[in-house]
């Protein structure tokens, strides 16, 4: 495993702090600057992951301490975020290192850039609050997408989070600024922390690299929220935009 000297350190910790800022901001997208650097840096996949997982669980403490000021979360709706897609990271963490990524990778890549094209096309879509598909069959349908949903955040590295907000805003009619509360806080500590667990038994992390990362993510984290919650939802939407067309053009390149 390659040793950082103080120059790398630093390099890790400004990219740690600008991409979970941004993810904060956007509501997930931190694997776009972070996950490269490590490989750049001299990690190989299966480490970079498992170490990116538990840096990010660094964003979800520091988007909980601003989010939970504001109360936007629900006891319930909370509770089945989690159950519905804590299964899908445990196997979708358990089998991504068996498998090649680079066809799941391109695939993801389309699909968030669609996410990105979709929403600047629907102007109204999040932002307005009209909650639905918390009971029934709605639920059902909802939960099943929130498991797809956790897989992804369990077997790939950039983006997933992007999809938890976009599912929470389309199909249970949360607007951008609790939806991203939600993805950051139930995604960012419990979905991705479930993640490190099993990455870390079936991997190895870098935990010389933790220090600068967590730092990063935990700052990041905070200021991103911060921002997101001052300036409303036409702002999280667009942060939401820019964000998943970046992603997308990344993993399909």
């Amino acid at each position: 495993m390659t040793d950082l000297d103080l120059g790398g350190q630093i390099i890790l910790l400004l990219a740690s702090l600008a991409a979970n800022f941004f993810s904060a901001l956007s509501g997930g997208g931190a694997g776009l600057i972070q996950f490269p650097i490590l490989i750049f840096l001299g990690l190989s996949f299966g480490v970079a992951l498992a170490t990116h997982k538990v840096a990010s669980v660094a964003l979800g403490l520091g988007a909980t301490i601003r989010h939970m000021k504001e109360s936007h979360l629900a006891r319930r709706e909370s509770l089945i975020i989690l159950g519905a897609g804590l299964p899908g990271v445990v196997v979708g963490a358990s089998t991504i290192l068996k498998v090649s990524e680079n066809l799941a990778t391109f695939l993801l890549g389309m699909l968030t850039l669609s996410l990105g094209i979709y929403s600047i096309f629907k102007p109204r879509l999040g932002m307005e609050y009209q909650p639905r598909n918390w009971e029934g069959r709605g639920m059902m349908v909802g939960m099943a997408g929130l498991f797809g949903i956790g897989f992804l955040n369990g077997s790939i590295t950039s983006g997933t989070g992007l999809f938890l907000t976009i599912w929470l805003i389309r199909h249970f009619g949360l607007d951008y600024k609790r939806a991203v509360a939600y993805t950051l806080v139930l995604c960012g500590l419990f979905w991705n922390g479930t993640g490190a667990l099993v990455l870390g038994y079936l991997g190895t992390i870098a935990w010389p690299w933790m220090p600068a990362l967590l730092a990063g993510s935990l700052v990041g984290g905070y200021l991103g929220s911060h921002v997101a919650i001052k300036k409303g939802n036409l702002w999280i939407k667009r942060s939401f935009e820019i964000v998943t067309i970046l992603i997308g053009l990344k993993l399909m390149l």
